[in-house]
């Protein structure tokens, strides 16, 4: 006998536990035999186009306690803001991938990503959007992944001429998608959930 679907009820949401890193990074926590390798271990390849940059950062919470479990996934286009797939300006540099897994370490809660900077990829009515990188994020306690984007403070005129940018109504806030220039080459982004501070989160 076919049971009757009249009145399905909603899966519960559930939080962000250990079996997320066990089921998309298990090589990096010594558990081989599932993927020859993590997929997402990096953005590029060699031979990308464009500068070469490293991010750095943490995930915090809004008592500021740093979320040594958080794991972040990045997309991004090319040097030329042209992103892979079916894009009608043209092929993407074929050597930037575009996507990404960066995972905090256990014991610092340092995450670390290693890519070329974006160029500024269209907006939707044509304009061109500042140079980002979109993050997506999990950890424990987060019910529903998070999405946030990295801009680049020593991109002021892009950012000040970005559309998605210009949407966030409270322009002081938009401080917290400016990642910091720290070297030749180098950005620090930290992330904050709740409080003073708090990331500006993307409904997307």
């Amino acid at each position: 006998m076919v049971q009757k679907l009249d009145d399905l009820k909603e899966t519960p949401a559930q939080t962000a536990g250990p079996y997320v890193h066990i089921g998309t990074v298990p090589n990096a926590l010594g558990i081989s035999g599932i993927y020859p390798a993590d997929l997402g271990t990096s953005p590029i390849r060699q031979g990308a186009r464009g500068e070469r940059i490293t991010i750095t950062g943490t995930v915090r919470d809004g008592a500021g306690m740093i979320l040594r479990d958080a794991l972040l996934e990045s997309w991004q286009a090319d040097a030329d803001g042209i992103y892979p797939g079916n894009d009608p300006r043209g092929p993407a540099d074929p050597n930037v991938t575009g996507w990404a897994r960066a995972m905090a370490d256990f014991d610092s809660g340092e995450w670390r990503l290693e890519t070329i900077k974006p160029g500024r990829a269209p907006f939707p009515d044509g304009r061109l959007m500042a140079p980002h990188i979109a993050l997506w994020i999990v950890a424990r306690g987060i019910n529903t992944g998070l999405q946030t984007r990295l801009c680049f403070e020593d991109e002021a005129e892009a950012n000040a001429d970005c559309p998605m940018l210009a949407r966030i109504e409270h322009a002081a806030r938009r401080e917290t998608l400016l990642a910091r220039k720290t070297a030749p080459g180098a950005y620090r982004f930290d992330i904050i959930l709740q409080g003073e501070g708090e990331t500006v989160f993307f409904d997307l």
